[in-house]
Parts: structure tokens; sequence; C-alpha cells
């Protein structure tokens, strides 16, 4: 392969990853018309948020053990052809019932991508290009939640909605059959080498438990901005379906696409002149978004929400692109998969009751209030990441 086809793969998995995060992101824009027309309450729809998320990292782990077994080629293109049926099948539902369950199951779908994909790119990207090329797939995941956010909300205003989730699935069907052609699966540095995962957990450094643990910490705070934010806007804000949509994701995510490739890039810098450079990237990311995580849920002017929705937005970013490459500096190249997707399950999991939990909490204290107090789970991430750069920097990681 050329070293031009590297940076192809990075642009193909983007596409994928854009339909991975729009399928999932289209239902938040819609929560005001499952309200009205379904009759669902503020625990329900946090439950749809929150099954999902509970499916994607409890078969995450299952996900990145098969990935390293498997051609990542067929994960890759399985696990979206199967995601975006079941999007598409979202549409017939006629109750909470039948809409939780296609939300559980496009999770289990969707839970072969990232360990699938973030192995391909670091199959063809070593240690002085893999935070910037992950940094630039990271970007996909701030267009998709755009997308996915405001389309759906334009989408629904004028056609119901239903409407995005055939739109959506069915994109995501013609990108399969398209990248089938063109996507080349990486030889495997170690092709007969296989972690056994009860090896794994058990030889598990205390770095890579930081790094899980700080993520689980800020998911949680990502989920209850992505997932509550357009509803917020809707309410308080009195903004239409696509404007809240679009609102409550295009600033943070923009900003995101800024902070992730500068975040890719200081991370290298930083990992040529130390192993804990990537972990210290991030806890620069969640320190630094702390404040203005409390003050998108404070605040009642319209300027300064998406002032701080910017701000948060770009430290994200930082820490993001740095998720899966830091955690790889800590494990061995056959188990990537196995990694990442252990990673995501303790993200998920954990991160994953946020829509539930935040809602419960907005009954007594108000959806702004409630989405103020997640901030100090960024302040929980931070602690754990610097511990995380001693580890680094104690053990000489590569």
């Amino acid at each position: 392969m050329t070293a031009r086809y590297k940076w192809s793969v990075v642009a193909m998995l983007w596409w994928i990853a854009f339909f991975n995060y729009a399928d999932r992101q289209a239902i938040f824009s819609v929560f005001p018309l499952l309200e009205r027309e379904l009759r669902l309450s503020t625990v329900q729809l946090g439950l749809l948020g929150s099954s999902f998320a509970w499916v994607y990292g409890i078969f995450s782990p299952i996900a990145g053990t098969i990935v390293d077994r498997v051609r990542r080629k067929s994960a890759i293109l399985g696990g979206l052809h199967l995601w975006s049926a079941i999007c598409m099948a979202t549409a017939a539902s006629r109750g909470f019932g039948a809409l939780l369950f296609f939300r559980a199951a496009e999770g289990l779908g969707e839970s072969f991508y990232f360990p699938a994909g973030v192995s391909m790119v670091s199959a063809y990207h070593g240690g002085s290009t893999r935070s910037r090329a992950l940094g630039l797939h990271q970007t996909s995941v701030y267009i998709g939640t755009i997308g996915g956010a405001s389309v759906a909300g334009w989408i629904a205003q004028h056609y119901g909605w239903r409407a995005p989730f055939v739109i959506f699935g069915a994109a995501g069907v013609v990108l399969g059959l398209v990248l089938s052609r063109l996507l080349v699966e990486p030889p495997r540095a170690t092709a007969t080498a296989r972690v056994p995962v009860a090896t794994f957990l058990r030889t598990l450094k205390p770095a890579a438990i930081l790094l899980m643990l700080a993520f689980l910490c800020a998911n949680f705070v990502a989920v209850v901005l992505l997932s509550w934010m357009p509803k917020f806007l809707y309410d308080e804000f009195h903004l239409s379906l696509a404007a809240s949509g679009l609102t409550a994701t295009i600033f943070t995510q923009l900003a995101s696409m800024a902070g992730s490739p500068i975040g890719g890039w200081l991370a290298d810098v930083l990992h040529r002149r130390t192993p804990a450079g990537r972990a210290i990237v991030q806890a620069i990311g969640v320190f630094g978004g702390t404040s203005f995580v409390v003050l998108t849920g404070l605040t009642r002017s319209i300027p300064v929400l998406i002032a701080a929705l910017a701000a948060w937005g770009f430290f994200k970013g930082l820490y993001d692109a740095n998720i899966f490459a830091a955690i790889f500096d800590a494990v061995p190249e056959e188990a990537r998969g196995t990694a990442a997707g252990l990673m995501n399950m303790t993200g998920w999991i954990g991160g994953g009751a946020a829509p539930l939990i935040v809602g419960i909490v907005a009954t007594r204290t108000g959806l702004g209030a409630a989405i103020a107090m997640t901030a100090g789970l960024y302040v929980v991430a931070g602690v754990l990441l610097v511990a995380a750069s001693f580890q680094f920097a104690a053990k000489k990681h590569e």
C-alpha cells in the first residue's frame, strides 16, 4: 500500500463513523415530538438514551475480542449494515416498548465499529502519526453529531419523527456497499499471537485502568450534553426542533473539530518527550472544560450559552483525540481491539446512565441545574488522568 492510502483509510472510516454518530444522535432531536405524540415522560426519554448506551457498553468488549480474531473490514462493514437496518426499523415503532427495543438493538450493531475502526487506523499508522490520524478520524464524531441532531430535527419538523431514521439508515447501507470495494484489510503485525481475555484483564496495567475510569467520567458529561441539550433549548429558549438540534451541537462539535487535531498534534509532540504526553493533553482537556459545563446549564443568555458550548467543545476535542491513542500505549498491539472494547464498555455502561440519571434529577432541580452538576465528574476525570500520567512516566510505557 502507498503512504497516501493510509490516509485514504482514515477518510473512508471517517464516513462510517459519521453515520455511527448521526444515527445514534437523531433520536435526541425528536424528543419533544416523542413526548407529545407518544406521551413519553422525562424518565422514559432518559431510558431511550441510556438503553442504547448500556447495550453498546455491554457488547463492546465482546465486539473487541471478536475484532482481534476476524478481519476488521468484515466487522466494520457488517456492523454498519446491521445498525443501519435497525435504524430504519425504528421508524416502525408504535409505542415506548418498540422504541426501547430498537434503540437498544442499535447499540449492539454500533458496538463493533470503534474497536475495529481504531484498530484498523492504528494498523496503518505508527506511533509518529497515530494521534493525528485518530484525531482526524475523531472529527467524524463531531460532524456526525451535528448532522444527526440538526438534519434529523429539520426532517422531523417537516415530515414527522419517523422520516430521519429511514433516511439515515438507507444512506448507511449504500455507504457500506460502496466501501466494500475500496477498503483493504491491513496485515496484523502478530498474526498468530492472541491475548486471551482473562490474561489481558490480569495483566492490565494501572495506567490503562485509570484511563478507562477517566473515560467513564468524561463520557458521562458528554452524553448528558448531547442527549439533553436539544430539549433544554427547546423548553427553556423556545427554539424550533431544527434550531434546537443545530444549536445544541454545531458550536460544541465544530469547536471539538478544531480541538481534536490540535490535541492529536500536541500529544504526538509531547509523547516524543515523555510517555505521559497523551494523558497530559487529556487532563488539560477535562480541567479546561469544567467551568464551561457549569455555565451551559446555568446561563439564561443564548450568546453566553453558545460561547460556553464552543469553549467546552474545544477542550473536549483535546481529550477526545487521545482516548484510544493513550490506552494503546498501555496495552499489547495484538490486544488493541479488546482494549478498545473494554474502554467503550467502561465509558458507556457508566456514562450511559447519564440520560436516565439526569432525567430523574431534573424532575427535582430542573434540567439546567442537573446538567451543571455533571461538571464535578470532569474534575474527577482530571485527577484520574494526572494519576495515569505519573504511571506512564514511571513505567515508561511504549
